[in-house]
């Protein structure tokens, strides 16, 4: 065997003693270890997320609350402030009804109490589709001494055959010592094929 061969076989196992030695240094370990050391940011930061996912939706919760603790509190005053100002024994409320109403459009309203005008009321479609869905409009609220007393109503908008139509409607009622509801009440007339208005008094 020369030189060159035995140079050769001499850096082979050289070669082959630094890859043993390689293999079993302990490498793999530390490698095992960063995940560890990795993870437990991790982990740590999961409880932390839940409680501020937890602390923002207990917040949301207690808006939610405080809004409708103010919107029940609003409410209150609102009733307390009418109370004040207008008691029992003198208050009067008129309100408007629509049935049906295919044969009238109603544009506007107009209130008198004893000669005297208290409300006027244009209406916008929204409102007139609402009035013919069911709804109450209250369009006045006010005080009256006891007595008898006098209401008329004046009612404007498009009749039949797409004319213009101003109808009234009156009536006489007497106020006690008890609040006083007035409804103004639209109709259909089949039979004579136009509206008609009616002023109904409730106790």
């Amino acid at each position: 065997m020369n030189f060159i061969s035995c140079c050769k076989r001499l850096a082979a196992m050289l070669l082959l003693a630094g890859s043993a030695s390689w293999a079993q240094t302990p490498a793999p370990a530390a490698a095992a270890s960063a995940p560890t050391v990795a993870a437990a940011p991790m982990a740590a930061s999961a409880p932390a997320a839940a409680a501020s996912a937890a602390s923002a939706a207990g917040l949301d919760t207690r808006v939610q609350e405080a809004k409708a603790d103010v919107i029940k509190l609003n409410r209150d005053l609102l009733v307390l402030e009418e109370e004040l100002l207008f008691p029992a024994n003198t208050q009067v409320a008129v309100f408007v009804s629509m049935d049906v109403g295919k044969l009238f459009e109603l544009e506007s309203v107009q209130i008198k109490l004893d000669e005297k005008v208290v409300a006027n009321y244009l209406y916008t479609p929204a409102e007139v589709k609402a009035l013919h869905r069911g709804g109450v409009q209250r369009l006045y609220l006010g005080n009256l001494k006891t007595g008898t007393h006098e209401i008329v109503a004046l009612f404007t908008g498009g009749g039949p055959h797409f004319r213009d139509y101003k109808r009234g409607a009156t009536v006489k009622f007497d106020k006690g010592t008890e609040p006083k509801y007035i409804e103004l009440q639209i109709k259909d007339s089949q039979g004579k094929l136009q509206p008609e208005f009616q002023v109904k008094v409730w106790q």
